[in-house]
């Protein structure tokens, strides 16, 4: 019975990493779909924005009553997973508890911090339901996140609440064969939270009680595999990305834009025509970006990485007074473009084209307007997400491939192009004003 047990534990694990392997594989080809870009500058700058912002969640605290229920969510999921790493050697050798042979007394101290952990996690994540679905913050209930992003964030949230209880439940039946002298159920000592509700299984038989703990422990570990599997779905897959993220996130200044050389030049040689090489120059390919392949991998990073929280919106002056943009929907619409040019891709085996692009099917020029450039997107995102980056890059195609914008900016731009300031004044009558006062 043990072996059989043994072997199926084998071909779970193996068939959930061997699927959870294949959607990575896929997510990062995705990425990659987006235009080069080297960003190795500034090491140690990057290393502190994985520590600070990734692991510390240092924007969190902002606000700190929810950002410690987020890190004992956060925190406190990812350090009892360390459990699994008993569990899946118990599993793969045929033992049952492993390590009280190796730490001894230690060993219940360590399920002691991991079930208060878990008791943590488990109120928190109720706490979140709550807020999500009964109190409904403004930026939960947004049309963003009408179907299934909705019902993403609160299936995770059950999910986790569950894994949790089957923990704490597997440990009390485990408590309760350990003081029988059940076969196989080694004594590690009293543990502090499951410890104390021993009573609760206290009549039952020993069949029952060992029943109970072995389907815990089954479900407990198929369940994580399950959500190992739901993560590259999901937006929680910022859980694995934010790390990379953060650690690519641009050291420059905030407010700092990124410019086209080619435009840089054209406007120096319009102030310094002496300046200008002699003969045609090579045009470049294109301005901006209309579709992910455009965009830079870090770009397409950006998107699988958000965690569709919110925090970006509510902080869009463009937003909070009633414009079409919305930031994180900005990056949900990369996101989704992705997963469909990669869906594409599996298909055909290569990308044929489908008549759609990311501008105008997924985002419109009006979002893209409304956008006032104030960072306060990129200011607010946990882990330095840039909306901004790609409403910028497709605004400039809008502007610069399609003529694609008001009247009142174009009349803006002549006036740049012939005088050099957004206003209609010649450059020799620009100090006039000051003999007039």
């Amino acid at each position: 019975m043990q072996i059989v047990q043994q072997i199926l534990f084998v071909l779970l694990s193996a068939v959930a990493i061997w699927l959870f392997a294949k959607k990575i594989k896929e997510i990062r080809r995705n990425i990659l779909l987006g235009r080069d870009e080297i960003i190795n500058d500034n090491k140690s700058r990057r290393w502190r924005n994985v520590l600070l912002l990734a692991f510390g969640q240092k924007k969190m605290f902002r606000n700190p009553l929810v950002a410690l229920l987020h890190f004992f969510v956060y925190a406190g999921f990812i350090i009892i997973n360390v459990e699994i790493l008993e569990i899946i050697l118990d599993g793969l050798l045929g033992k049952h508890r492993m390590f009280v042979s190796v730490i001894g007394n230690l060993y219940a101290v360590l399920i002691g911090c991991f079930e208060v952990l878990a008791v943590l996690v488990l109120s928190g994540c109720l706490i979140f339901l709550i807020r999500r679905n009964i109190i409904k913050l403004k930026r939960f209930i947004s049309k963003d996140l009408d179907g299934w992003p909705r019902s993403d964030a609160n299936y995770i949230l059950i999910t986790e609440i569950i894994l949790m209880a089957l923990f704490l439940t597997m440990n009390t039946a485990d408590q309760v064969l350990q003081t029988r002298g059940a076969a196989h159920y080694t004594p590690t000592g009293n543990f502090w939270i499951t410890g104390s509700f021993t009573f609760l299984f206290n009549g039952l038989p020993e069949s029952s009680l060992i029943t109970i703990e072995r389907s815990c422990w089954w479900l407990h570990i198929a369940g994580v595999f399950a959500f190992l599997n739901y993560l590259p779905y999901s937006k929680h897959l910022h859980i694995i990305l934010a790390f990379p993220n953060t650690y690519y996130t641009r050291p420059e200044p905030m407010g700092k834009m990124e410019n086209m050389p080619e435009v840089q030049k054209e406007v120096l040689y319009a102030l310094q025509p002496e300046l200008a090489p002699i003969g045609e120059s090579q045009p470049p390919k294109k301005f901006g970006a209309k579709d992910v392949f455009d965009l830079n991998w870090k770009n397409l990073l950006d998107a699988y990485t958000c965690t569709e929280c919110g925090r970006c919106s509510a902080a869009c002056p463009a937003n909070q007074t009633g414009k079409l943009l919305s930031p994180r929907k900005i990056m949900m619409s990369t996101r989704d473009r992705m997963e469909e040019v990669g869906k594409n891709i599996d298909k055909n085996g290569t990308f044929k084209d489908d008549g759609k692009n990311l501008l105008h099917d997924y985002i419109s020029a009006e979002e893209l307007r409304a956008c006032t450039t104030c960072n306060a997107c990129v200011q607010e995102c946990p882990v330095s997400i840039s909306p901004l980056d790609i409403i910028l890059q497709m605004r400039r195609y809008l502007v610069m491939e399609e003529s694609n914008s008001p009247q009142e900016w174009n009349s803006m731009f002549g006036n740049i192009e012939n005088n050099f300031a957004p206003w209609k004044f010649s450059p020799d009558e620009r100090d006039k004003w000051v003999s007039s006062t």
